[in-house]
């Protein structure tokens, strides 16, 4: 599996907490427009950067046809690298159905914990190391969360701890 050598990432938007934002009227967590682009300029990546935004929606309520949506994006980007910003509870569902099309691209799935416009966010964090793994790993799919790469095969969320591990070894 070789190594990207194109030098502009595509960001696929999916929303998940990334993209949430405090509705004080309704008291809930809701969507309204994406984050990205501003987080995108406090990153402030010195490569070409695309973004799309594919859906808005919580990952709990994913149905297979939000998946497909995703992969077929992947597909069709002519970008070799790219990453997606998705839901945590089952970012890694989302991961195997990519990674089981075997497309030659470096593609990272990340996310944030905490939204993006609460104080103690992980979500630029989290961005800004998607921005450093897609461009030095190999065509795969990943998944990159609080420091940590992990394949999209041998990954689970701890939902008792908060962070993401390792299946196995």
């Amino acid at each position: 599996m070789k190594k990207s050598t194109s030098e502009t990432i595509r960001i696929i938007i999916t929303g998940g907490t990334f993209d949430k934002e405090y509705d004080a009227i309704k008291g809930d967590l809701t969507f309204q427009n994406s984050h990205l682009p501003e987080i995108v300029k406090t990153v402030r990546p010195t490569l070409s950067v695309e973004l799309e935004v594919n859906q808005l929606i919580d990952s709990l309520d994913m149905a297979e046809s939000n998946r497909i949506s995703i992969l077929d994006s992947c597909r069709r980007a002519r970008e070799e690298r790219i990453i997606i910003t998705h839901g945590t509870d089952t970012m890694a569902e989302t991961a195997s159905i990519i990674g089981s099309a075997r497309l030659e691209k470096t593609i990272i799935l990340t996310g944030a914990m905490i939204p993006y416009t609460v104080a103690g966010s992980d979500a630029v964090f989290n961005l800004g190391c998607s921005f450093s793994a897609v461009q030095l790993l190999e065509y795969g799919v990943y998944i990159v969360m609080n420091g940590r790469i992990f394949n999209y095969d041998n990954v689970r969320k701890n939902r008792e701890r908060g962070f993401f591990e390792s299946l196995k070894g």
